[in-house]
């Protein structure tokens, strides 16, 4: 079966470890062949002002530049059909290119010259790359003000004083059950409980739950839930991974989910198995409704159910337009780029069709906070009001691989308090 990709998360950044596990999702790569020739960030000849029919406003010579993205391969023609409605209505040109590796391809296109004047990708990598040096600063140099925008999209969108990026849309995991199996929505994991003892039995190929185990950010709601946390640099104790509450909270998930699951605890078996019809709950994202409405699985999403004595805080991730590193220089690809950002993240019709076809939970205000959002898209953004955003610190690269193992092992039967332990001691000795 494939999957949707999005890198994972489509765009959650977080580091080599999230991103090899994304490439576990299956989703078979798209043509990433750059129709551009070049760098596709010189401007082109022609200038003098023009103003789109959608209220795109275009000054000086027209320019070219290049846009890049991960998307699912149900995902990019919407996306490529935005890029053509802006070209038709703006004197520049968007030249999109769908990347399967992104944070390999950003990491050595960029320092070569070579990347794209903005890529789109998870809020975390802000701290990374701003110190790394691939993006860049254009907080005077904004069409759009930062107000427009929810107040968690509008953080996401700085890091240490810098806009480095414009967002769209807010994305997280939430609670998605089956309602030809389930009648209604459980508020505790309890309440889940009583039905996937009753609905289990996979000797027949039939499931509790379906959630990427060994995928720390699918189980950040679980490891948060009881007080602990990964990493958290406002903390004196940075790094939580081996503390009681974590620990506590990882443990749960091994007692309360696993013996419902299947025996993989990577994302293409979990994901398959409630797509599949075979699973009466799943724990996944907005990306993966497209998924289920091709399977014709009826299905509704609502916020993560309560554990008994603590609250899910799922990790959240805010998607960026990011000023890439050529942004600084003020030319016709930068306008181009620029023009391109600010048009698709102010575009209601943009936000309102991710939120109709994929569940993306809009963050431009007159959308997030029209009151006609879709019961699903209100479903993921609940739990997005559970959650917090993930850190962008650099530091954060670090603890993803070393939690993702300690997962994988607890899946496995293995102590979880070892395996965390373990973790922790490995991550502390690759900060040094």
């Amino acid at each position: 079966m494939t999957m949707d990709r999005r890198t994972v998360l489509k765009n959650l950044g977080v580091a080599s470890g999230i991103g090899a596990l994304a490439g576990c999702v299956g989703v078979q790569e798209q043509g990433e062949t750059d129709s551009s020739g070049g760098d596709g960030n010189s401007g082109g000849d022609g200038g003098g002002n023009q103003s789109g029919s959608d209220g795109t406003e275009s000054s000086g010579p027209a320019g070219t530049a290049k846009a890049w993205y991960a998307l699912s391969d149900t995902e990019l023609p919407t996306r490529e059909q935005n890029i053509e409605k802006f070209n038709e209505q703006s004197q520049h040109t968007i030249e999109g290119a769908d990347i399967s590796d992104m944070r390999k391809k950003t990491t050595s296109a960029i320092p070569a010259g070579q990347g794209p004047k903005t890529f789109e990708w998870a809020h975390d990598l802000a701290g990374d790359y701003l110190d790394r040096g691939f993006i860049v600063d254009r907080s005077n140099s904004l069409n759009v003000s930062l107000d427009e925008f929810t107040g968690t999209a509008a953080e996401a969108a700085q890091f240490d004083g810098n806009v480095v990026g414009l967002p769209h849309t807010a994305e997280t995991v939430a609670l998605i059950y089956n309602t030809d199996i389930v009648d209604e929505a459980p508020e505790t994991v309890a309440d889940m409980q009583s039905v996937m003892d009753e609905f289990h039995d996979p000797a027949n190929n039939q499931y509790g739950m379906g959630m990427p185990f060994a995928d720390p950010y699918f189980l950040s709601a679980w490891a948060h839930a009881f007080g602990g946390y990964y990493f958290d640099f406002e903390k004196d104790e940075q790094l939580g991974v081996d503390k009681d509450e974590t620990v506590r909270g990882v443990r749960f998930a091994v007692d309360n989910f696993v013996p419902y699951m299947p025996n993989d605890p990577a994302y293409e078996p979990q994901a398959s198995a409630f797509a599949e019809g075979n699973a009466a709950f799943a724990i996944n994202g907005p990306w993966y409704l497209n998924t289920l409405n091709e399977k014709g699985i009826n299905y509704e999403v609502v916020k993560l159910p309560k554990p008994e004595g603590g609250e899910p805080r799922p990790y959240t991730g805010i998607t960026l337009w990011y000023f890439s590193k050529g942004m600084e220089e003020d030319d016709a690809g930068t306008a181009a780029a620029q023009e391109f950002i600010e048009w698709y993240v102010t575009n209601e019709d943009i936000q309102r069709q991710a939120a109709e076809e994929t569940g993306s939970i809009p963050v431009l205000k007159s959308v997030a906070e029209s009151g006609d959002l879709s019961e699903n898209v209100q479903g993921f953004s609940d739990s997005v009001a559970q959650g917090y955003p993930m850190p962008a610190h650099p530091k954060m690269n670090q603890v993803w691989d070393p939690v993702k193992a300690a997962l994988t092992k607890g899946f496995n039967g293995k102590d979880v308090e070892q395996a965390m332990n373990a973790a922790a001691q490995e991550i502390r000795n690759n900060w040094e």
